[in-house]
């Protein structure tokens, strides 16, 4: 199981998203590390184009989280639908 993260805020979260995803707008992210630790991986992230989850995913790397950056959610969304 693999597990979706959206880093967009959560008024675009609301706006639609990956079904499933869990939604840690980009500013969490180093808050929220234990949790995100605590998720199944590999972890894909996604946001509206790609930039915010490519920022998150070279963070969550760094601290030996595996994950990938999936791009943005519509992408990811067709890949999982």
């Amino acid at each position: 199981m693999k597990t979706i993260i959206d880093v967009r805020t959560p008024g675009e979260f609301m706006g639609g998203h990956v079904a499933g995803s869990v939604n840690i707008p980009l500013q969490e992210i180093q808050v929220r590390l234990d949790e995100i630790k605590s998720m199944p991986q590999p972890i894909i992230l996604c946001c509206a184009s790609g930039g915010r989850s490519a920022q998150a995913t070279y963070f969550l790397q760094s601290c030996g989280i595996e994950c990938e950056n999936g791009g943005s959610w519509m992408s990811v969304n067709a890949m999982h639908a």
